[in-house]
């Protein structure tokens, strides 16, 4: 009862103050919660002439603070021979986005998921100061490719 007493004799002000310190410290909390750990931007032609190279570009990007390594690489439901196979392993920072280039030929309609994952390995970057994220180390991209 003596405790709630006290809590009655505080002002008004100083409760708003603590409400308006609460919401400003959740707030704070909801931006750092947003930050996306990888976003892809897959770009390749949506149609191709048979045996006509075709180029895809991958774009990566951080919005986290510290760098991570990343591999990225291709995958098709039917086999593609040459570049397609490439995988690229790079360091990822946020002030610095990473594209990716694969030239290849077909001469059928395929299906093409760009995967990048977050892996652990050092000598990549910078005074090995990598990171893994906690939920995710696997992100991909899935595109169409039609050859008429």
């Amino acid at each position: 009862m003596h405790s709630l007493y006290l809590l009655l004799r505080v002002s008004p002000a100083a409760l708003l103050l603590i409400l308006c310190l609460q919401l400003g410290t959740n707030k704070a909390q909801e931006v750092e919660d947003t930050r996306k750990v990888l976003t892809l931007n897959l770009q390749l032609p949506q149609n191709a002439r048979a045996n006509e190279e075709v180029t895809v570009t991958l774009n990566v990007a951080t919005q986290l603070r510290e760098c991570m390594v990343i591999k990225a690489y291709l995958e098709s439901n039917i086999p593609v021979e040459g570049s397609f196979n490439y995988k690229y392993t790079s360091c990822l920072c946020d002030s610095y986005p990473r594209n990716f280039f694969w030239d290849f030929q077909t001469n059928s309609s395929i299906v093409i998921k760009a995967t990048v994952d977050v892996i652990r390995e050092l000598g990549i970057c910078p005074q090995d100061l990598a990171v893994i994220p906690i939920q995710a180390n696997r992100f991909y991209s899935i595109r169409n490719l039609t050859v008429v």
